[in-house]
C-alpha cells in the first residue's frame, strides 16, 4: 500500500510541475531522448492536460549515432499520439563547422548535443525546456532545483539557485534566461520502473534482455557496431545483454541480464550493486565530468 500512495504522490507532484510550466512560461518543450526517463514523461504530459493534447512539441537532439530501436520508437510514439517532433541534428553542426568529431579510443558524440540544444533553444526561442533527469543518477543531478535557472549562455550555476520552499515554483527569469524542468526529479530508477509496470507503457525493445553482438573492454559490454572504436584485437561474441539507461551508443554500455519483462527488470535493479549510470562511460571522464557537462549547457 505505502509504494501505491508513494507512486500517487510522485505522478501528482509531476502533473502539478507540467502545469505550473504552462501557466508561467510562453513557450516549453519537452526534450525527448527516446529512453524510458522521457517516455515516462509523456505519459505525464498526456495526463496532465488530458483531454486536450500535449500543448507542447517535443525535442530530440539526435547524436546521429543512436540505437536504431530508440529512433523507431520514437517515430511510432510521435505518430501513435499526433505529438510535434522537432529534431535538430549534431551531424549538421559538425559540417558546418560549430562542432568537431571527437576521435581515438573513447570518443563519442554526447557532449556535442549541448552546442546543438542550445542552438535549438535559441532558435526556436524555448523559455523552458522539460527534461527527465532524476536526483538520484548522479551527485550533479541532486543538486538541481526542479525550476534551474541557465544564463544567456546557457550555462548553470550551482551556487545561484533559488530556493524551492513547499511546492512554490519560481518560474521568472530575465530577458536571455531560461529554465530547464524536472518533473521526476524526485523519482528513483525504481519509481520509475514501477511507475512503467502500473501504467503498462511501451518502451524500446533495448532495455529487455536479448542477444546482441558485443565486445568487453575495460570491465564493461559494448556494442559492436560502426560508431563505436574498437581495436583490432578486441573481439566480438554474442550476449545476452540490456540497457538500464540509454544514450548515444558510443557512450553507452550494456549489462549482462535475463530479464526480459518489466517486472524481471524491477528485481534485477532491487538486487543490482551497480548505479543506473554506472554503465555511462561519459559520466566517467572524470570526477566532475556531469557536473561540468552542465555548467556548459548539458541537459
Amino acid at each position: 500500500m505505502s509504494s501505491i500512495l508513494n507512486q500517487n504522490t510522485l505522478e501528482s507532484e509531476a502533473i502539478y510541475i507540467f502545469r505550473e510550466v504552462v501557466a508561467q512560461f510562453e513557450n516549453p518543450v519537452l526534450l525527448f531522448s527516446g529512453g524510458k526517463d522521457s517516455i515516462t514523461l509523456v505519459r505525464l504530459a498526456q495526463k496532465a492536460f488530458y483531454p486536450a493534447r500535449i500543448p507542447f512539441p517535443l525535442m530530440h537532439i539526435d547524436t546521429g549515432h543512436n540505437f536504431p530501436e530508440t529512433i523507431e520508437f520514437r517515430d511510432r510514439l510521435v505518430k501513435d499520439l499526433g505529438l510535434d517532433l522537432i529534431v535538430r541534428k549534431v551531424q549538421d553542426d559538425i559540417d558546418n563547422g560549430i562542432s568537431i568529431e571527437e576521435k581515438g579510443k573513447y570518443s563519442s558524440r554526447n557532449s556535442l548535443q549541448t552546442n546543438t540544444l542550445l542552438n535549438a533553444i535559441d532558435e526556436f526561442k524555448f523559455d523552458a525546456c522539460i527534461g527527465g533527469a532524476r536526483r538520484d543518477e548522479e551527485k550533479a543531478r541532486a543538486k538541481e532545483r526542479i525550476f534551474s535557472i541557465r544564463n544567456d549562455f546557457g550555462e548553470w550555476d550551482e551556487k545561484n539557485q533559488r530556493p524551492e520552499v513547499f511546492d512554490m515554483l519560481n518560474g521568472r527569469i530575465d530577458i536571455g534566461q531560461n529554465v530547464r524542468v524536472f518533473p521526476i526529479s524526485n523519482w528513483t530508477e525504481l519509481d520509475v520502473w514501477n511507475y512503467i509496470d502500473s501504467e503498462k507503457i511501451e518502451i524500446p525493445s533495448i532495455y529487455f534482455a536479448h542477444d546482441r553482438e558485443i565486445f568487453e573492454r575495460d570491465g564493461l559490454i559494448w556494442t559492436a557496431s560502426e560508431y563505436v572504436y574498437k581495436e583490432d584485437h578486441e573481439t566480438t561474441e554474442t550476449k545476452r545483454v540490456r540497457f538500464r539507461t540509454v544514450g548515444d551508443i558510443t557512450c553507452t554500455a550494456a549489462v549482462a541480464s535475463n530479464a526480459d519483462t518489466v517486472q524481471k527488470i524491477i528485481q534485477e535493479i532491487r538486487d543490482s550493486a551497480i548505479s543506473e549510470r554506472g554503465a555511462r562511460i561519459d559520466d566517467k571522464r572524470s570526477e566532475a565530468a556531469m557536473e561540468t557537462r552542465k555548467q556548459q549547457g548539458y541537459f
